[in-house]
């Protein structure tokens, strides 16, 4: 099996790159955030590597990190997840921004990813809940450090900080309307909501 590649990269058209090594190229498709990070046509590159072997094919897929690596082949063993959409959901959110959607059950964001409907999206939390937390994705930096940023973001996470549950996090935001509001007005709003 081939677990990474270094070379010349002589080819990029998304989402696929091409990458010479010792005189052989290599076919890679990537997700949007690993091809966004390659270099200029004619640079050197180093990319981690899934091979998938099929009947009619050997599919490299290449990413930036282990991480990424990580959870994409974490996601192909949920039911009716492919690489196709494997390699849409980390084009779509990072790596601690899809733990966090597990973690607060939050169908609404993984929906907006193409491909990805109420069904499936329900099927990802169900089945990742218990593999996330036995692994590095878990790893959502909780310690100040800004993710995302948008308003729930923020409130989700202060929230979360102050002690409260991620699921309950998640209850008390569906009830409130947060269109146009800072992350401090949703806060406020559902800590009042803890104190009926």
């Amino acid at each position: 099996m081939i677990g990474s590649l270094r070379g010349l990269l002589t080819f990029k058209q998304a989402p696929g790159i091409l990458i010479e090594c010792n005189g052989i190229g290599y076919d890679v498709e990537t997700p949007m955030s690993t091809f966004l990070e390659m270099p200029p046509v004619g640079e050197d590159v180093f990319v981690y590597i899934h091979m998938a072997v099929r009947d009619d094919a050997h599919l490299l897929f290449g990413f930036a990190t282990l991480d990424e690596r990580h959870l994409f082949r974490t996601l192909l063993k949920v039911s009716g997840v492919g690489a196709k959409m494997g390699l849409g959901i980390l084009s779509a959110m990072t790596v601690p921004n899809f733990g966090r959607c597990v973690q607060l059950e939050d169908t609404a964001s993984l929906v907006r990813i193409p491909g990805v409907g109420k069904k499936t999206a329900e099927r990802l939390i169900i089945e990742m809940r218990d593999k996330i937390d036995q692994s590095p994705l878990r790893l959502v930096p909780t310690d100040g450090v800004k993710i995302a940023s948008d308003s729930r973001s923020e409130a989700t996470d202060a929230l979360v900080s102050l002690g409260y549950k991620p699921a309950e996090v998640n209850r008390l935001l569906a009830g409130i309307d947060i269109k146009e509001k800072s992350a401090e007005d949703i806060i406020r709003l559902a800590l009042r909501q803890v104190a009926q």
